[in-house]
C-alpha cells in the first residue's frame, strides 16, 4: 500500500509525526518515505510493506497529511503502474525534466580519454542545442588488460568542461560503492556545474548489493541498463531495487539482448519492449542504439543501421537516447567503430526529429480514435 501526503508536506510538522507514530504501531507492517522531486513540488510518498491486506482504506487516508492512498496491485510496488494509481511518472533532476512524454538525447563518449576530446565533444553537443551528454570515466571490461577508464583522475576536467558549456546532465557508468563518493566529492570541488546520472551497466544489473547502495543515495538519479543475458522481469526486479531502497528516480535502459540471432549486430535489438515497460511501470524508458547494434555500416539508402534502430525505438515512445560520439573515433580507447563523429550528430539529431514526430502523431491519432469510442 502507497499512501500519498499532501504536496510539499513539511516533515518537521506535528501532524506528520503523528502520521508516522500511527503507521510504526500497526503490526507486521513497515513504513518507508520516499520523496519525489516534481516539476514544481516535493512529494513525499509512504511506502507499507508487510501485512497490508488488513488496512482499512479509509482509516489510511483519515490519517494527517494523507492525500490519497494507493493499493499495490502488481509486483513493481513503488515503480510499477497499480489499479486507481494516477501518480504522475516523471521526475526533474538539475532544471531537466525526465518523463513518459518526452525525449533527451545523451550523446557523448563512451569512454573518457583525453581533455581535448572531452572540450571538443561537450562543446559539439552544446552546439547542436542539447544540454545532456554520456562520458564514461569507469569502464568495466571483459579483457583484464583492456582500457579500464581514467577513473577519478578525470573526473575534474569532464565537470568544468561540462560547466564551461552549460551540459545539465553527464550519465556516467559506476561499478562499485566507492565510485559514488569519487563523483560526489568530485563535483563538490568543482563547485558543482553540472549534475550526474549514476549508470548500471548491464553487467552489474544483478549486483544487488551496488543496486542497494545506489539506491540509498538520493543526491542522483539512476540509468539502470537491462541485464543482457536476463529477462525483462528480472531487470525490472533489479530497478525495483533501488527504489525500494528510497531512489525512485529511475530510467530504463534497453540495450541489446546478447545472443548469436542478432548478428550481424553486436546485440538483438529490444526495442519493441518500450512500450511493455511504459505500460508495466513508470519509468522512463531510454534506447542505447550503440551497444545494440555496435557499428556505423549503412544500408543502400544511405540510413546508419544505427539511425534505423534509433528511429525505430523513438516511433515506440522511448524517452531517451544513449548515444556514442567521438571527435576521432578512429583514436577512441573504447567501442571506435560504433561512435558517431561530431559532424553527423546534426544529421542523427534531424532523422530522431522526424522519428518523434511520427510517434507524436500515432499518439495523438489513439487518443482520438479512443476518445471517439468512449462517446459512441
Amino acid at each position: 500500500m502507497i499512501l500519498i501526503l499532501a504536496p510539499d508536506t513539511d516533515r518537521e510538522s506535528p501532524q506528520y509525526h503523528e502520521m508516522l507514530d500511527h503507521l510504526s504501531r500497526l503490526p507486521g507492517v513497515t513504513a518507508r518515505v520516499h520523496q519525489v522531486q516534481g516539476r514544481e513540488q516535493t512529494l513525499t510518498e509512504i511506502y507499507l510493506l508487510g501485512n497490508t491486506a488488513a488496512l482499512d482504506e479509509s482509516e489510511m487516508v483519515a490519517l494527517p497529511c494523507v492525500e490519497r492512498v494507493v493499493r499495490v496491485s502488481a509486483d513493481y510496488r513503488i515503480l510499477g503502474r497499480h489499479k486507481d494509481d494516477n501518480r504522475a511518472a516523471h521526475f526533474a533532476y538539475n532544471g531537466v525534466d525526465f518523463s513518459q512524454d518526452n525525449l533527451h538525447v545523451f550523446a557523448g563518449l563512451c569512454a573518457v580519454d583525453t581533455p581535448e576530446h572531452v572540450d571538443q565533444t561537450m562543446r559539439a553537443v552544446a552546439e547542436a542545442g542539447l544540454s545532456c551528454t554520456r562520458m564514461g570515466a569507469y569502464k568495466p571490461r571483459t579483457n583484464p588488460y583492456a582500457f579500464q577508464g581514467h577513473g577519478k583522475s578525470c573526473l575534474p576536467w569532464v565537470f568544468e568542461s561540462a560547466g564551461r558549456h552549460g551540459i545539465k546532465v553527464i550519465a556516467m557508468e559506476v561499478t562499485h560503492d566507492g565510485h559514488l563518493e569519487e563523483i560526489h566529492d568530485a563535483l563538490e570541488a568543482a563547485g558543482r556545474p553540472t549534475g550526474v546520472m549514476l549508470q548500471i551497466g548491464t553487467r552489474n544489473t544483478q549486483n544487488f548489493e551496488l543496486l542497494k547502495h545506489v539506491g540509498r543515495q538520493t543526491d542522483f538519479p539512476v540509468l539502470l541498463k537491462r541485464g543482457f543475458g536476463i529477462t525483462l522481469e528480472e531487470s525490472l526486479n533489479a530497478a525495483e531495487y533501488l527504489a525500494s531502497e528510497g531512489n525512485s528516480r529511475v530510467i530504463f535502459c534497453l540495450r541489446g539482448m546478447k545472443t548469436h540471432l542478432g548478428d550481424p549486430h553486436r546485440n538483438f535489438v529490444d526495442f519493441t519492449h518500450i512500450p511493455v515497460v511504459k505500460r508495466l511501470t513508470r519509468m522512463p524508458v531510454c534506447i542505447d542504439p550503440s551497444h545494440s547494434v555496435g557499428s556505423r555500416v549503412a544500408s543502400p539508402d544511405g540510413i546508419m543501421d544505427m539511425m534505423h534502430a534509433t528511429a525505430q525505438g523513438v516511433v515506440a515512445g522511448a524517452n531517451m537516447i544513449l548515444l556514442d560520439v567521438h571527435p576521432a573515433p578512429q583514436k577512441a580507447l573504447v567501442d571506435g567503430p560504433q561512435a558517431l563523429r561530431l559532424e553527423e550528430l546534426p544529421w542523427f539529431l534531424e532523422d530522431v526529429r522526424l522519428a518523434r514526430e511520427a510517434y507524436e502523431r500515432r499518439r495523438d491519432l489513439a487518443q482520438r480514435f479512443l476518445a471517439e469510442q468512449n462517446r459512441q
